[in-house]
């Protein structure tokens, strides 16, 4: 038994009157004992519950932030003019609406716009489908790289996939503990904005409750990052929703600058999102994308390939990225862009 992680825990786990928040140095501390399995599984477990009950300050998500920093994998600089968009999806997947996620990355990655995704297998507490297994069934497969040969797969290709059960083996095994105790802890928040690149990103993150942009806020500006986008998307995901009023969140020097506002029928787009069906009817209906057929699918990828070249700066408005995402994915060059992904990671595996 930790001793020292056991003071913390008395600290967030002592009820409303007496209970108190962790300094961010404690909040590091606390996720380095159980990314290191210093403390008990009794006190891991303790720890997550009653850190949910008491609920997240920005100053502890920031600390946890720091925890994963030095003991977490990091993707290098590449050469690229542009910063790279680093995607903060929940780990737990979809269950509910079709993602349309691995097109956008193709989209932006065909334009020279580098994307990183984080993630895992399928895991507590919903058990979605994650982005591994929609990248597998499109026929690459991150899961079997090692770091470095992510890291040649994204100076390669522009796209780079960290899978924590291989290059983070201590934060994969919190999960069991998520699936013990049946609830997301404050962990599941802190991956959305966690970033495992060593140099400058752009953040977007997706989220659920509208209090999670404030945490949001709170940590990145004592990490140091005062400039990121969030979106109150799909199933907590960084994807539009089509079926209601998509809320962005674009953040500057620490400021939220503006509340976007984007309706999918102001822009031609039946209000309406498609439901998930399977991983198999999914990948099916992103493969058929990629080869310019039309279909409902399709229309979630042109409203949000349309958001994401406009916010990039690839494109200067709504429509044209719209045109241009259309334009893209109906002459090939997204598939030629996923090919691309394809052979680069058959040529770093061979080459060891």
């Amino acid at each position: 038994m930790s001793n020292a992680f056991r003071d913390l825990l008395k600290k967030v786990g002592s009820g409303v009157h007496t209970g108190e928040d962790l300094t961010r140095a404690e909040a590091m501390a606390a996720a380095k004992m159980m990314l290191l399995q210093e403390a008990t599984p009794a006190q891991i477990g303790a720890f997550l519950i009653a850190h949910r009950i008491k609920r997240p300050t920005g100053e502890e998500l920031a600390g946890m932030l720091d925890a994963y920093d030095e003991l977490g994998p990091k993707l290098t600089a590449i050469d690229s003019a542009l910063q790279p968009i680093v995607l903060g999806i929940p780990y737990d997947g979809r269950l509910r609406t079709a993602p349309i996620s691995p097109i956008i990355v193709l989209l932006l990655a065909t334009v020279g716009q580098p994307v990183i995704m984080h993630g895992s297998d399928r895991m507590p507490t919903k058990y979605g489908v994650p982005l591994i297994d929609l990248w597998q069934g499109l026929g690459v497969d991150f899961s079997k790289l090692s770091l470095a040969e992510t890291q040649r797969v994204f100076a390669t290709t522009g796209i780079g996939f960290v899978y924590l059960p291989q290059h983070f083996p201590q934060a994969q095994t919190i999960f069991d503990y998520r699936d013990q105790i049946g609830k997301r802890p404050p962990l599941a928040t802190m991956e959305l904005i966690w970033c495992p690149y060593a140099e400058d990103a752009r953040i977007v993150a997706g989220f659920v409750h509208p209090p999670t942009e404030g945490m949001f806020q709170g940590a990145l500006s004592l990490r140091g990052i005062s400039s990121f986008t969030t979106v109150k998307g799909l199933e907590g995901s960084c994807e539009l929703p089509r079926d209601r009023t998509a809320i962005v969140g674009v953040f500057a020097d620490n400021t939220l600058v503006e509340h976007l506002h984007l309706s999918a029928r102001d822009y031609d787009f039946a209000s309406k999102n498609v439901p998930f069906e399977s991983t198999a009817q999914t990948v099916a209906d992103m493969q058929a994308i990629l080869q310019g057929k039309p279909s409902e699918l399709m229309q979630t990828a042109l409203w949000n390939g349309g958001f994401y070249l406009w916010r990039s700066g690839i494109c200067e408005d709504m429509r044209s990225g719209i045109a241009m995402t259309e334009e893209l994915l109906t002459n090939g060059k997204v598939a030629q862009k996923l090919q691309e992904v394809s052979q680069s990671l058959s040529s770093t595996m061979l080459a060891g």
